[in-house]
């Protein structure tokens, strides 16, 4: 586990769906997370054919926003939370099964005070796995 992320973000396992940090620029991040297989919702999704549910390919984008919103907000979001605020176009384009990588790219498309509109692709095994366009607020 990277401890920049445990540092930036408040999410922990068993809900931090990002492990590492695989480039970070001006106004994007890309982060990665191993899907091992031996994650808890592969008990109940769906047994004998495990697959990674989407909502939670989605809570890795909003966590990589998060960690990007950490490095551009003004300030740090430190004693603050991101939390998304609106989501749009989520399109599905593969599954992620045990044993895949996933590699997690956000891009700041417009901040306004203390939301950011962003931008999220997910891809496992070179093929895109999710797009997404999405806000996150800073609250508390």
């Amino acid at each position: 586990m990277n401890e920049e992320i445990l540092k930036r973000i408040p999410q922990r396992a068993p809900f931090l769906y990002i492990e590492d940090i695989v480039s970070k620029e001006e106004k994007k991040v890309t982060t990665s997370q191993k899907i091992t297989g031996e994650e808890d919702f592969f008990k109940g999704h769906f047994p004998g054919n495990p697959i990674m549910p989407g909502v939670l390919i989605c809570e890795a984008a909003f966590q990589t926003g998060a960690l990007l919103m950490s490095y551009i907000m003004q300030g740090g979001i430190e004693n603050k939370t991101a939390v998304v605020s609106r989501i749009q176009s989520a399109k599905f384009k593969n599954m992620v099964k045990p044993g895949d990588e996933l590699i997690i790219c956000v891009e700041l498309k417009e901040q306004i005070e203390n939301a950011a509109y962003l931008k999220g692709k997910v891809t496992a095994n070179s093929k895109t796995v999710l797009q997404i366009d999405f806000a996150c607020t800073l609250v508390g």
